[in-house]
Protein backbone atom coordinates (compact mmCIF):
# COMPACT_ATOMS: atom_id res chain seq x y z
CA UNK A 1 0.00 0.00 0.00
CA UNK A 2 1.31 3.41 -1.16
CA UNK A 3 2.51 5.86 1.61
CA UNK A 4 3.27 9.68 1.47
CA UNK A 5 4.40 11.72 4.07
CA UNK A 6 2.77 14.79 5.65
CA UNK A 7 6.22 16.58 6.63
CA UNK A 8 6.48 20.03 8.81
CA UNK A 9 6.02 22.64 6.01
CA UNK A 10 8.70 25.49 5.85
CA UNK A 11 6.34 28.06 6.94
CA UNK A 12 8.94 31.31 6.35
CA UNK A 13 11.81 31.83 5.62
CA UNK A 14 12.91 32.58 9.25
CA UNK A 15 10.68 29.69 10.36
CA UNK A 16 12.83 26.47 11.72
CA UNK A 17 10.19 24.95 13.29
CA UNK A 18 6.68 24.43 14.25
CA UNK A 19 3.59 23.44 16.56
CA UNK A 20 1.35 21.14 16.08
CA UNK A 21 -1.83 23.04 17.48
CA UNK A 22 -4.96 20.32 16.73
CA UNK A 23 -5.65 17.63 14.39
CA UNK A 24 -8.91 17.91 12.31
CA UNK A 25 -8.73 14.67 10.95
CA UNK A 26 -7.61 11.42 13.11
CA UNK A 27 -6.00 7.63 12.13
CA UNK A 28 -8.19 6.15 9.65
CA UNK A 29 -9.98 9.32 8.40
CA UNK A 30 -10.30 9.30 4.55
CA UNK A 31 -9.02 12.41 3.33
CA UNK A 32 -9.08 14.66 -0.14
CA UNK A 33 -5.98 16.49 -1.67
CA UNK A 34 -6.12 19.72 -0.59
CA UNK A 35 -8.60 19.11 2.18
CA UNK A 36 -7.34 20.43 5.55
CA UNK A 37 -6.01 17.95 7.97
CA UNK A 38 -4.31 19.69 11.12
CA UNK A 39 -3.34 23.20 12.22
CA UNK A 40 0.30 24.24 12.56
CA UNK A 41 1.19 27.36 14.90
CA UNK A 42 4.72 29.04 14.94
CA UNK A 43 5.10 32.37 16.85
CA UNK A 44 3.95 34.38 13.57
CA UNK A 45 0.47 33.03 12.72
CA UNK A 46 -1.75 29.81 12.40
CA UNK A 47 -1.74 27.88 8.96
CA UNK A 48 -3.89 24.68 8.03
CA UNK A 49 -1.65 22.03 6.70
CA UNK A 50 -3.47 20.13 3.87
CA UNK A 51 -3.22 16.34 2.67
CA UNK A 52 -1.08 15.95 -0.36
CA UNK A 53 -3.28 13.39 -1.89
CA UNK A 54 -6.65 11.36 -1.73
CA UNK A 55 -6.06 8.45 0.70
CA UNK A 56 -6.60 7.78 4.75
CA UNK A 57 -4.57 9.33 7.36
CA UNK A 58 -2.18 7.28 9.13
CA UNK A 59 -0.35 7.50 11.99
CA UNK A 60 1.90 7.75 13.78
CA UNK A 61 0.02 11.28 14.68
CA UNK A 62 2.61 13.67 16.16
CA UNK A 63 0.71 15.13 19.63
CA UNK A 64 -1.08 17.93 19.73
CA UNK A 65 1.48 20.62 21.22
CA UNK A 66 4.83 19.24 19.96
CA UNK A 67 6.84 21.59 18.53
CA UNK A 68 8.75 19.77 15.65
CA UNK A 69 11.70 20.87 12.93
CA UNK A 70 10.70 21.70 9.81
CA UNK A 71 10.88 18.53 7.16
CA UNK A 72 10.03 15.65 9.87
CA UNK A 73 7.73 13.44 9.09
CA UNK A 74 4.57 14.08 11.41
CA UNK A 75 1.78 11.87 9.65
CA UNK A 76 0.97 10.24 6.48
CA UNK A 77 -1.77 9.43 3.97
CA UNK A 78 -2.05 5.92 2.25
CA UNK A 79 -2.97 6.79 -1.00
CA UNK A 80 -4.17 3.17 -2.08
CA UNK A 81 -8.03 3.84 -1.76
CA UNK A 82 -10.52 2.54 -3.71
CA UNK A 83 -12.40 5.60 -6.13
CA UNK A 84 -15.79 5.27 -4.83
CA UNK A 85 -15.01 4.93 -1.11
CA UNK A 86 -16.49 7.70 0.94
CA UNK A 87 -15.06 10.62 1.86
CA UNK A 88 -15.85 11.96 5.49
CA UNK A 89 -15.47 15.77 5.50
CA UNK A 90 -14.81 17.75 8.82
CA UNK A 91 -16.76 20.96 8.83
CA UNK A 92 -14.85 23.81 9.87
CA UNK A 93 -15.92 25.91 12.58
CA UNK A 94 -17.99 28.32 11.14
CA UNK A 95 -16.82 32.45 11.48
CA UNK A 96 -13.43 33.89 10.27
CA UNK A 97 -10.34 32.76 10.66
CA UNK A 98 -8.58 33.68 14.22
CA UNK A 99 -6.60 36.96 13.70
CA UNK A 100 -2.51 35.77 14.55
CA UNK A 101 -1.27 36.84 17.37
CA UNK A 102 1.48 39.56 16.05
CA UNK A 103 3.00 42.19 18.11
CA UNK A 104 5.41 45.39 16.24
CA UNK A 105 8.06 44.03 18.48
CA UNK A 106 8.86 40.43 17.29
CA UNK A 107 12.36 40.33 16.31
CA UNK A 108 14.66 37.10 14.57
CA UNK A 109 16.60 36.70 17.48
CA UNK A 110 13.51 36.33 19.47
CA UNK A 111 12.75 32.38 20.66
CA UNK A 112 9.64 31.31 19.62
CA UNK A 113 6.49 31.29 22.78
CA UNK A 114 6.38 28.11 24.38
CA UNK A 115 3.83 25.83 23.20
CA UNK A 116 4.02 23.00 26.05
CA UNK A 117 0.83 21.94 28.39
CA UNK A 118 0.36 23.91 31.26
CA UNK A 119 -0.93 22.86 34.09
CA UNK A 120 -3.79 24.15 36.17
CA UNK A 121 -6.53 24.18 33.04
CA UNK A 122 -9.98 22.82 33.80
CA UNK A 123 -11.42 21.79 30.49
CA UNK A 124 -14.86 20.68 30.52
CA UNK A 125 -16.86 17.52 28.66
CA UNK A 126 -15.87 13.65 28.21
CA UNK A 127 -14.00 14.81 25.12
CA UNK A 128 -12.33 17.82 26.26
CA UNK A 129 -9.23 16.87 26.79
CA UNK A 130 -6.24 18.92 26.92
CA UNK A 131 -4.75 17.67 23.19
CA UNK A 132 -8.16 19.75 22.05
CA UNK A 133 -7.08 22.86 22.88
CA UNK A 134 -4.34 24.87 20.60
CA UNK A 135 -1.55 25.76 22.47
CA UNK A 136 -2.50 29.92 21.66
CA UNK A 137 -5.85 28.91 23.46
CA UNK A 138 -4.24 27.15 26.02
CA UNK A 139 -1.87 30.09 26.79
CA UNK A 140 -5.17 32.60 26.56
CA UNK A 141 -6.61 30.58 28.72
CA UNK A 142 -4.39 30.85 31.29
CA UNK A 143 -3.15 34.39 30.97
CA UNK A 144 -6.64 35.30 31.96
CA UNK A 145 -7.74 32.09 34.79
CA UNK A 146 -10.69 31.49 32.55
CA UNK A 147 -12.58 28.46 33.56
CA UNK A 148 -13.68 26.33 31.04
CA UNK A 149 -16.91 25.56 31.96
CA UNK A 150 -18.25 28.77 30.99
CA UNK A 151 -16.74 28.94 27.74
CA UNK A 152 -18.73 27.52 24.76
CA UNK A 153 -16.89 25.52 22.39
CA UNK A 154 -18.18 26.14 18.57
CA UNK A 155 -15.05 23.85 16.95
CA UNK A 156 -15.11 20.18 15.43
CA UNK A 157 -16.56 17.77 18.38
CA UNK A 158 -17.07 21.42 20.36
CA UNK A 159 -13.26 22.10 20.87
CA UNK A 160 -12.62 25.36 22.10
CA UNK A 161 -11.18 27.44 19.88
CA UNK A 162 -9.52 30.95 20.06
CA UNK A 163 -12.53 32.90 18.79
CA UNK A 164 -14.68 31.23 21.22
CA UNK A 165 -12.47 32.48 24.56
CA UNK A 166 -12.29 36.01 22.94
CA UNK A 167 -15.85 36.07 22.67
CA UNK A 168 -16.07 34.74 26.46
CA UNK A 169 -13.61 37.39 27.34
CA UNK A 170 -15.65 40.14 25.54
CA UNK A 171 -18.45 39.13 27.37
CA UNK A 172 -17.03 39.37 30.33
CA UNK A 173 -15.69 42.71 29.82
CA UNK A 174 -19.05 44.04 29.09
CA UNK A 175 -20.52 43.13 32.26
CA UNK A 176 -17.72 43.91 34.30
CA UNK A 177 -19.62 46.29 36.88
CA UNK A 178 -17.99 50.25 37.38
CA UNK A 179 -16.53 49.81 40.87
CA UNK A 180 -16.18 53.89 41.79
CA UNK A 181 -13.00 54.91 43.86
CA UNK A 182 -13.50 55.42 47.45
CA UNK A 183 -13.55 59.08 48.46
CA UNK A 184 -14.25 58.65 52.22
CA UNK A 185 -17.00 59.15 54.31
CA UNK A 186 -19.88 60.82 53.30
CA UNK A 187 -20.50 64.26 54.63
CA UNK A 188 -24.18 64.59 55.72
CA UNK A 189 -26.30 66.29 54.13
CA UNK A 190 -29.10 68.67 55.19
CA UNK A 191 -32.53 68.15 54.45
CA UNK A 192 -33.16 71.40 53.10
CA UNK A 193 -30.32 70.90 50.77
CA UNK A 194 -31.19 70.31 47.13
CA UNK A 195 -29.31 67.21 46.18
CA UNK A 196 -26.65 67.90 43.14
CA UNK A 197 -26.16 65.26 40.51
CA UNK A 198 -22.65 64.57 39.75
CA UNK A 199 -21.48 62.15 37.02
CA UNK A 200 -19.48 59.41 38.03
CA UNK A 201 -16.08 58.65 36.47
CA UNK A 202 -15.56 54.74 35.63
CA UNK A 203 -13.02 53.62 37.50
CA UNK A 204 -11.88 49.40 37.91
CA UNK A 205 -8.88 47.06 36.86
CA UNK A 206 -8.99 45.49 33.50
CA UNK A 207 -6.11 43.02 33.21
CA UNK A 208 -3.97 43.25 29.86
CA UNK A 209 -5.13 41.50 27.21
CA UNK A 210 -2.20 38.69 25.55
CA UNK A 211 -0.97 41.05 22.97
CA UNK A 212 -0.86 44.56 25.27
CA UNK A 213 1.35 42.78 27.57
CA UNK A 214 3.49 41.46 25.22
CA UNK A 215 3.58 44.79 23.52
CA UNK A 216 4.69 46.31 27.04
CA UNK A 217 7.04 43.61 27.85
CA UNK A 218 9.09 44.17 24.17
CA UNK A 219 8.75 47.95 24.49
CA UNK A 220 10.42 48.10 27.79
CA UNK A 221 13.03 45.57 26.51
CA UNK A 222 13.63 47.71 23.41
CA UNK A 223 14.46 50.77 25.58
CA UNK A 224 16.69 49.28 28.01
CA UNK A 225 18.10 47.66 25.38
CA UNK A 226 18.85 50.81 22.77
CA UNK A 227 20.21 54.20 23.52
CA UNK A 228 16.94 56.06 21.95
CA UNK A 229 17.84 59.61 20.15
CA UNK A 230 14.93 61.40 18.34
CA UNK A 231 15.80 63.35 15.35
CA UNK A 232 12.79 65.62 13.07
CA UNK A 233 12.48 67.10 10.19
CA UNK A 234 9.91 68.78 8.39
CA UNK A 235 8.96 68.06 5.08
CA UNK A 236 6.87 70.52 2.20
CA UNK A 237 4.57 68.23 0.50
CA UNK A 238 3.97 70.37 -2.24
CA UNK A 239 5.97 68.69 -4.75
CA UNK A 240 4.16 65.49 -4.15
CA UNK A 241 1.06 66.80 -4.47
CA UNK A 242 1.61 68.10 -8.06
CA UNK A 243 1.78 64.54 -9.07
CA UNK A 244 -1.07 63.06 -6.36
CA UNK A 245 -3.70 65.51 -7.00
CA UNK A 246 -3.32 65.16 -10.73
CA UNK A 247 -3.87 61.58 -10.68
CA UNK A 248 -5.43 60.20 -7.42
CA UNK A 249 -8.95 60.26 -8.85
CA UNK A 250 -7.83 57.86 -11.32
CA UNK A 251 -5.88 56.23 -9.24
CA UNK A 252 -8.88 55.03 -6.74
CA UNK A 253 -11.05 54.22 -10.01
CA UNK A 254 -8.03 51.57 -10.95
CA UNK A 255 -6.66 50.68 -7.91
CA UNK A 256 -10.01 50.95 -5.71
CA UNK A 257 -8.06 52.63 -2.59
CA UNK A 258 -6.77 56.15 -2.01
CA UNK A 259 -3.36 57.00 -3.11
CA UNK A 260 -1.83 58.53 -0.19
CA UNK A 261 1.07 60.36 0.96
CA UNK A 262 2.58 57.38 2.78
CA UNK A 263 3.95 55.45 -0.29
CA UNK A 264 5.74 58.25 -1.61
CA UNK A 265 7.55 58.71 2.08
CA UNK A 266 8.18 54.81 1.94
CA UNK A 267 10.13 55.00 -1.25
CA UNK A 268 12.09 57.80 -0.49
CA UNK A 269 12.91 56.03 2.33
CA UNK A 270 13.49 52.78 0.11
CA UNK A 271 15.97 54.52 -2.29
CA UNK A 272 18.03 56.56 0.81
CA UNK A 273 18.18 53.69 3.20
CA UNK A 274 20.75 52.26 0.27
CA UNK A 275 22.90 55.20 0.72
CA UNK A 276 22.85 55.33 4.46
CA UNK A 277 22.88 51.21 5.03
CA UNK A 278 23.91 52.36 8.74
CA UNK A 279 20.35 52.27 9.25
CA UNK A 280 19.27 49.07 7.26
CA UNK A 281 21.04 47.43 10.18
CA UNK A 282 20.70 45.22 13.03
CA UNK A 283 22.78 45.34 16.31
CA UNK A 284 23.55 41.22 17.13
CA UNK A 285 25.91 41.76 20.32
CA UNK A 286 28.66 43.85 19.77
CA UNK A 287 28.33 44.11 15.90
CA UNK A 288 26.85 45.66 13.86
CA UNK A 289 25.02 43.60 11.07
CA UNK A 290 24.31 45.69 7.53
CA UNK A 291 21.36 43.85 5.41
CA UNK A 292 21.61 43.60 1.65
CA UNK A 293 17.81 43.88 1.35
CA UNK A 294 15.23 46.29 2.22
CA UNK A 295 12.47 44.82 4.24
CA UNK A 296 10.89 47.60 5.09
CA UNK A 297 7.51 46.90 7.90
CA UNK A 298 4.74 48.96 8.32
CA UNK A 299 2.89 48.72 11.28
CA UNK A 300 -0.46 48.34 11.11
CA UNK A 301 -3.08 49.62 13.89
CA UNK A 302 -5.59 47.15 14.43
CA UNK A 303 -7.55 48.49 17.17
CA UNK A 304 -7.85 46.53 20.50
CA UNK A 305 -6.22 43.64 18.88
CA UNK A 306 -2.94 45.33 18.94
CA UNK A 307 -0.47 45.98 16.30
CA UNK A 308 1.10 43.93 13.89
CA UNK A 309 4.10 44.96 11.18
CA UNK A 310 3.54 43.18 7.73
CA UNK A 311 6.90 43.29 5.60
CA UNK A 312 7.30 44.45 2.42
CA UNK A 313 10.00 41.76 1.18
CA UNK A 314 13.00 43.06 -0.72
CA UNK A 315 11.05 46.33 -1.21
CA UNK A 316 14.63 48.02 -2.90
CA UNK A 317 13.16 46.56 -6.20
CA UNK A 318 9.57 47.76 -5.89
CA UNK A 319 8.96 51.47 -7.70
CA UNK A 320 6.37 53.38 -6.08
CA UNK A 321 2.89 52.30 -7.91
CA UNK A 322 4.09 48.95 -6.84
CA UNK A 323 5.00 50.01 -3.15
CA UNK A 324 1.46 51.35 -3.14
CA UNK A 325 -0.22 48.42 -4.08
CA UNK A 326 1.57 46.80 -1.49
CA UNK A 327 0.74 48.58 1.28
CA UNK A 328 -2.70 48.39 0.70
CA UNK A 329 -2.78 44.56 0.28
CA UNK A 330 -0.35 43.83 3.54
CA UNK A 331 -2.82 46.27 5.45
CA UNK A 332 -6.11 44.75 4.38
CA UNK A 333 -4.44 41.13 4.82
CA UNK A 334 -2.85 42.05 8.15
CA UNK A 335 -7.02 43.41 9.68
CA UNK A 336 -8.38 39.82 8.18
CA UNK A 337 -5.43 37.73 9.73
CA UNK A 338 -4.52 36.31 6.37
CA UNK A 339 -0.71 37.43 6.73
CA UNK A 340 1.62 34.50 5.84
CA UNK A 341 4.48 33.71 7.70
CA UNK A 342 6.88 35.87 5.55
CA UNK A 343 4.57 38.77 5.25
CA UNK A 344 4.64 38.61 9.09
CA UNK A 345 8.68 37.98 9.14
CA UNK A 346 10.83 40.47 10.64
CA UNK A 347 12.41 43.85 8.58
CA UNK A 348 15.41 45.62 8.32
CA UNK A 349 13.79 48.94 8.93
CA UNK A 350 10.28 49.89 9.81
CA UNK A 351 7.91 52.91 9.41
CA UNK A 352 4.49 53.74 11.50
CA UNK A 353 2.50 56.23 9.90
CA UNK A 354 1.11 57.71 13.54
CA UNK A 355 -0.29 60.66 11.34
CA UNK A 356 -3.55 59.06 10.09
CA UNK A 357 -4.64 59.45 13.61
CA UNK A 358 -3.46 62.83 13.57
CA UNK A 359 -0.52 62.84 15.46
CA UNK A 360 2.10 65.36 14.56
CA UNK A 361 5.32 64.61 16.41
CA UNK A 362 6.15 61.02 17.92
CA UNK A 363 9.08 59.45 19.59
CA UNK A 364 8.34 55.55 17.81
CA UNK A 365 10.28 52.80 19.84
CA UNK A 366 12.67 50.56 17.50
CA UNK A 367 12.03 47.20 16.56
CA UNK A 368 14.90 45.28 18.10
CA UNK A 369 17.39 44.42 16.71
CA UNK A 370 16.97 47.05 14.18
CA UNK A 371 18.40 50.20 14.64
CA UNK A 372 15.60 52.56 13.78
CA UNK A 373 12.46 53.55 12.90
CA UNK A 374 10.49 56.23 11.34
CA UNK A 375 6.94 57.87 12.44
CA UNK A 376 5.30 59.58 9.71
CA UNK A 377 3.19 62.04 11.29
CA UNK A 378 -0.16 64.10 10.50
CA UNK A 379 0.56 66.59 6.92
CA UNK A 380 -1.04 69.85 8.14
CA UNK A 381 -2.05 73.26 6.09
CA UNK A 382 0.46 75.52 7.46
CA UNK A 383 2.29 78.94 6.49
CA UNK A 384 5.60 78.36 5.05
CA UNK A 385 8.10 81.37 3.92
CA UNK A 386 9.14 80.42 -0.05
CA UNK A 387 11.89 81.78 -1.71
CA UNK A 388 11.53 82.95 -5.23
CA UNK A 389 13.63 85.38 -8.03
CA UNK A 390 11.72 88.31 -6.21
CA UNK A 391 12.31 87.53 -2.90
CA UNK A 392 10.62 85.51 -0.29
CA UNK A 393 6.64 85.33 -0.11
CA UNK A 394 4.34 83.69 2.53
CA UNK A 395 1.86 80.51 1.18
CA UNK A 396 0.14 78.11 2.83
CA UNK A 397 1.35 74.56 1.72
CA UNK A 398 0.83 70.68 2.91
CA UNK A 399 3.64 70.15 5.48
CA UNK A 400 4.42 67.43 7.86
CA UNK A 401 7.17 66.06 10.74
CA UNK A 402 9.37 62.94 10.00
CA UNK A 403 10.57 61.88 12.94
CA UNK A 404 12.88 59.42 13.22
CA UNK A 405 14.42 57.09 16.37
CA UNK A 406 17.60 55.89 16.19
CA UNK A 407 19.96 53.97 18.45
CA UNK A 408 23.09 56.15 19.33
CA UNK A 409 25.22 52.56 19.72
CA UNK A 410 25.14 51.89 15.80
CA UNK A 411 25.76 55.97 14.83
CA UNK A 412 25.86 59.37 15.72
CA UNK A 413 23.32 62.14 15.50
CA UNK A 414 25.52 63.57 12.14
CA UNK A 415 24.32 60.60 10.29
CA UNK A 416 20.61 60.29 11.13
CA UNK A 417 20.41 63.80 10.30
CA UNK A 418 21.98 63.25 7.11
CA UNK A 419 19.53 60.32 6.50
CA UNK A 420 16.52 62.43 7.67
CA UNK A 421 17.39 65.31 5.22
CA UNK A 422 18.11 62.87 1.89
CA UNK A 423 14.69 62.01 2.64
CA UNK A 424 13.11 65.42 2.34
CA UNK A 425 15.20 66.17 -0.54
CA UNK A 426 14.10 63.40 -2.45
CA UNK A 427 10.66 64.01 -1.32
CA UNK A 428 10.77 67.71 -2.16
CA UNK A 429 12.18 67.57 -5.30
CA UNK A 430 12.01 63.77 -6.63
CA UNK A 431 9.73 64.28 -10.24
CA UNK A 432 7.64 61.69 -9.15
CA UNK A 433 5.83 61.32 -12.57
CA UNK A 434 8.27 58.82 -13.17
CA UNK A 435 7.82 56.86 -10.91
CA UNK A 436 3.65 56.38 -11.71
Amino acid sequence: MGRIDITMPQLGETVSEGTISVWLKAIGDTVRAGEAVLEVSTDKVDTEIVSPADGILTGPLTPEGETVPVGVVIAGVSSDVPSDLPMTVTVPPSGPAALPESSSLRSSAEAMVPTRHRPGIREPGPRMGRALLSPRVRRLVTDHGIDLALVQGTGADGRITRRDVDTHLDAARSTRPVVPEYAGPAEPVAAATTPTTVEALPAGTTPMSRVRRITAERTLESLRTSAHVLSVVEVDYTNVDRVRDRIKAQWRDENGFSLTHLPFICRAVIDTLREYPGLNASVVGDAIVHHASVDLGLAVDLGERGLVVPVIKRAHDRRMAAIARDISTLAERARAGTLTADESAPGTFTVTNNGSAGSVLTAPIIVQPQVAILSTDAIVRRVVAIRTDDGEVLAVHNVGNLALSWDHRAMDGAYAARFLAAIKQVLEHRDWNTEL
